[in-house]
């Protein structure tokens, strides 16, 4: 049987902020920004609930009809965020993202500024790309395959719509399931100061 997938509203904010929590809490990349486990706990749920709200508002939100997988995604269109043309303006107040996440979650931990602009820096701008944010599945639920269909389901309709796909993979688990999926590393790891690699991968679409 396939995996059923719908798109995620804001009725389900509360239930998506709470996998996305139990899911990645303990993730390299969650736990490099938040290196003090008591901090971590009382404060990952804000910082995933603050990625869900952009994404709700800005792209768009898939997830298994139980539940157990939700996948936060962006369309970037060709030249997003390069500061040339007509978008200079609009650039120039994206820069200003990290700074207005850090407010909002944890104004003194440097860090959730610092991976924004560092995943900022090396987004690539040339092509227009589905941008996989986000991707959690319940730690109980884990290996079923429900991450693979989220990604698929996407990456099918890349492929029928002749359009790429990017993410950054937080560890190197993930990175070569992507690898299976098709991405391929783009050749430099972004080594997060005193912290753990992520992966920048990229998918062509196939004929």
């Amino acid at each position: 049987m396939g995996v059923a997938i719908r798109r995620a509203g804001a009725d389900d904010r509360e239930d998506v902020i709470r996998l996305l929590d139990a899911a990645l809490v303990h993730d390299p990349v969650s736990s490099w920004v938040f290196p003090e486990v008591e901090h971590r706990v009382r404060t990952h749920r804000a910082l995933m609930g603050a990625f869900l709200d952009i994404a709700l508002d800005e792209g768009y939100v898939d997830i298994t009809e139980d539940g157990a997988a939700v996948a936060l995604w962006w369309s970037v269109p060709a030249g997003h965020g390069d500061g040339e043309g007509d978008d200079a303006a609009q650039a120039g107040s994206a820069a200003d993202g990290p700074a207005l996440l850090r407010r909002a979650v944890d104004p003194d931990n440097e860090r959730v500024e610092v991976i924004g602009r560092l995943t900022e820096a090396i987004h690539p701008t040339d092509r227009a790309h589905e941008y996989l944010h986000l991707i959690a599945v319940h730690p109980d639920r884990q290996g079923e395959g429900l991450g693979t269909a989220l990604v698929t389901a996407v990456l099918d309709r890349c492929d029928r719509d002749g359009l790429h796909a990017y993410l950054e993979a937080s560890n190197a688990r993930s990175r070569d399931l992507y690898a299976r999926l098709g991405f391929t590393f783009m050749g430099t790891t972004l080594d997060l100061p005193d912290g753990p690699p992520m992966w920048p991968m990229w998918r062509a679409p196939r004929a």
